[in-house]
């Protein structure tokens, strides 16, 4: 069994997804962001960097494991599943995950403070984190033109790592008109079971996106 402590944010849904792929026991803890509960003290004792997602193994020994790509490594590690035996494939792998944890996600998440929850709007920060984000997308897309999916032509962690965030990027305000092979793998990883259920592990918040962006501000500038 897998505890999974997270909230309804990408990170997060990287590990539901990959769970519901792997067909993983899990029960998940909430983490209530605005509430700040990752900055609690029980919570600091497993992921002591403050961040969901977190997970611990209660088949091995209660083992914490924490940073989501650290945690998908973890999983396909576990069960053999989504990350190759090869080691020029899962170096493959490797790279495209780590395209995602120093590129997609930081540039995507400075996309979302700047476009949508800074209370100051400055115009050459959003164009800054727009455009680089957009041009990951475009490596993205050329990558995608002679490959099915991002370390060639079998599903891996990296696309379970990639696709949470990319599919939000009209949050971000990034355009992504003319990228035919990344609109073409958005589309196909949204048919995938495991994918819907992922997204909604564990349920958004209520809120309107207007009140969402106004109490995520809160938490930016505090």
């Amino acid at each position: 069994m897998i505890d999974l402590y997270t909230a309804a944010t990408p990170n997060g849904h990287k590990i539901s997804i990959a769970l519901e792929e792997m067909g993983l026991d899990y029960q998940v803890i909430h983490i209530d962001l605005m509430a700040g509960e990752q900055k609690e003290p029980e919570f600091l004792a497993i992921n002591p960097n403050g961040r969901i997602p977190a997970i611990i193994d209660r088949d091995k020994d209660d083992f914490a494991v924490f940073e989501s790509g650290a945690i998908l490594l973890y999983l396909a590690e576990k069960t053999g599943k989504f990350l190759p035996a090869n080691p020029k494939k899962r170096s493959q792998v490797m790279q495209w995950l780590m395209f995602q944890m120093g590129g997609v996600g930081p540039m995507m998440g400075q996309a979302n403070v700047f476009y949508r929850y800074f209370p100051e709007k400055i115009p050459a920060a959003i164009e800054r984190y727009q455009h680089e984000s957009r041009r990951l997308f475009e490596v993205m897309n050329n990558q995608l033109a002679d490959n099915r999916y991002l370390a060639g032509d079998d599903y891996t962690i990296a696309d379970m790592a990639t696709w949470p965030w990319v599919r939000t990027y009209d949050w971000s305000g990034v355009d992504i008109t003319g990228l035919t092979h990344l609109q073409r793998w958005i589309e196909e990883l949204a048919l995938r079971p495991p994918c819907q259920k992922g997204i909604i592990t564990p349920p958004s918040s209520d809120l309107s996106d207007e009140e969402l962006a106004k109490e995520i501000r809160k938490m930016v500038t505090e």
